[in-house]
């Protein structure tokens, strides 16, 4: 490990793309404090609405942007969205398929596509946003009309920073370390940690009770073993054998693999679940008042994750994206047919459907796997919270588990293999 670390700190290239990288996310977080214009960021801060569900999940990948009504509340969120619908996209409509066979050119088309998407997304759920906090009551600066043209000129805002948030994120993929958009919300979860270690200390170091020190130490212990946990299923694999034939000599070379990851769909199915959960809160929440009391509370009973059956329900959208997901972007009928085209077979499988079927059984297996454990990290901030009694900004502040972490090992796994393999291209690059 040691020789490794070594071979990148000596790298003058890779250091200087760490650097850059570095440059970027100093300057996406200061941007991150520069506030909306025209808006009472006093009266905002005193809702709590953005601590919970959704919006608490937003708060925390744009790093306590959206707490602090900033330029940059969505981030690169509207982004990561208009990805994951393209990605549907393309299983449905045919000449958005065609884009995954048509190598650059249809990189290309995809990137388009999805930065234009991510754009009117963006627009669109600033203006939501800010519209929602106005119909709360006027947060609008004394002495300047709170009338439409306002709230727009205030979205045009919002969706320009997360523009800036996009374009910074590809001048990190293309000019520094791993993937820019990856990186940017990493780097906002990461700010979460002070916050929660601050909050556990206030509630249990100040009492001078020997028992709350006992409970500060078992849930310190407990995020350090929830967080082994993620790093031992980030790097589970299910390996597949493979065999290729050797035409010319009639031998078979068997050192090859199919690796099939525990968690393909990595957390995706969870972000899923909790937007689709939020949308009729975020409703209800922005037309408080408007509704009686009897159909706020059905409301919220189903679609609250933090309710019994919201939170039923909440398991349920995950298993359900979780399956959804793998298959679609992990398709046994395509790497069957790869297979036979590289005159490659699976050892003990005639080729063809019986191949599909094969890896599709071994696919589903793993994935019920995958899904138990995604299952398990989305609930335990809830049962966590449940367990130490945990209730309003302390259960947003104190998550242990849940996909923040899931995220940041999941980048930090993710640069550290780049940061390795263009250590190792510059240094074959320099032998000839």
């Amino acid at each position: 490990m040691w020789q490794r670390i070594k071979n990148v700190l000596a790298n003058n290239s890779v250091m200087a793309r760490v650097g850059i990288t570095l440059l970027l996310i100093f300057i996406f977080r200061v941007a991150s404090y520069i506030p909306i214009p025209l808006f009472n960021i006093e009266l905002f801060r005193s809702n709590q609405t953005w601590s919970s569900g959704f919006l608490g999940i937003l708060n925390s990948y744009t790093g306590q942007a959206l707490a602090r009504f900033s330029v940059l509340s969505l981030g690169i969120s509207p982004y990561i969205t208009a990805s994951i619908a393209v990605q549907l996209l393309q299983t449905v409509v045919p000449s958005m398929k065609e884009w995954q066979e048509q190598g650059d050119t249809g990189k290309v088309k995809t990137q388009r596509m999805t930065k234009y998407l991510a754009i009117v997304l963006a627009f669109a759920q600033s203006l939501l946003l800010i519209l929602g906090t106005g119909v709360r009551g006027s947060q609008i600066q004394v002495g300047v009309d709170s009338g439409f043209f306002t709230y727009f000129y205030m979205a045009l805002v919002v969706t320009a920073g997360s523009a800036f948030a996009i374009w910074l994120a590809d001048l990190i993929t293309a000019k520094g370390v791993g993937n820019g958009s990856s990186i940017l919300i990493g780097v906002g979860v990461l700010t979460s940690i002070p916050i929660m270690i601050t909050t556990l200390s206030d509630k249990y170091l100040g009492t001078g009770e020997w028992t709350d020190i006992l409970i500060y130490v078992l849930i310190l212990l407990l995020y350090v073993g929830i967080l082994l946990g993620v790093v031992y299923m980030n790097i589970a694999k299910r390996k597949i054998p493979i065999n290729y034939a050797n035409r010319q000599g009639g031998k078979t070379r068997t050192d090859s693999n199919i690796p099939l990851k525990i968690n393909s769909a990595g957390v995706l199915p969870v972000i899923f679940a909790s937007t689709i959960l939020s949308v009729p809160l975020s409703i209800v929440g922005f037309l408080e008042g408007s509704l009686g009391a009897g159909t706020q509370s059905w409301i919220n009973a189903i679609f609250n994750y933090q309710e019994p059956l919201g939170f039923i329900i909440y398991l349920i959208l995950i298993i359900a994206f979780s399956f959804f997901y793998t298959f679609m972007v992990t398709n046994p009928h395509k790497i069957a047919d790869n297979l036979s085209k590289s005159n490659a077979y699976v050892p003990g499988v005639r080729p063809g459907d019986d191949t599909k079927n094969y890896i599709a059984r071994i696919l589903f297996k793993v994935t019920v796997i995958g899904t138990v454990y995604l299952v398990v990290l989305a609930a335990l901030p809830i049962i966590t919270a449940w367990v130490f009694g945990f209730v309003g900004a302390e259960a947003a502040s104190i998550t242990l588990g849940g996909t923040g972490l899931l995220i940041v090992v999941g980048v930090a796994a993710d640069t550290t293999q780049q940061l390795e393999a263009q250590a190792n291209q510059e240094t074959y690059q320099g032998l000839f």
